[in-house]
């Protein structure tokens, strides 16, 4: 009983830090996903240690661990929109194509830069 009361607490914490995120968002209209500035928020907390790991680690685990169920419903989603995806095969292929090469194309040739200094 004493681990849920912890991970509920923790996922008190996170959903605090989301909606910190939110109150970002709509206070300075930034065209940023409230999701993103939590993210950020959580990352600056945990390095400057202002929230330790062992504060969020628990609930961490647990969403991480199940993962795949927070993705049904967009799985779901994308069966409704089938046809288009169909109708417009051509395109979304290149464009997954090209967002998969040009970044690893990217990152080669910075790195060989980077490796010549």
């Amino acid at each position: 009983m004493k681990k849920y009361l912890l991970i509920l607490g923790q996922l008190l914490l996170l959903c605090g830090i989301y909606w910190a995120g939110y109150a970002v968002v709509a206070w300075t209209g930034i065209a940023i996903p409230a999701n993103v500035i939590g993210l950020l928020l959580l990352l600056a907390l945990l390095v400057s240690g202002v929230i330790k790991l062992q504060y969020v680690q628990e609930a961490a685990d647990l969403l991480v661990r199940h993962m795949l169920l927070l993705f049904v419903p967009v799985a779901v989603g994308l069966m409704d929109v089938g046809g288009l995806f169909y109708d417009h095969m051509l395109i979304f292929t290149v464009a997954l194509v090209v967002s998969a090469v040009v970044p690893f194309w990217l990152v080669g040739y910075i790195t060989q830069l980077w490796d010549r200094r």
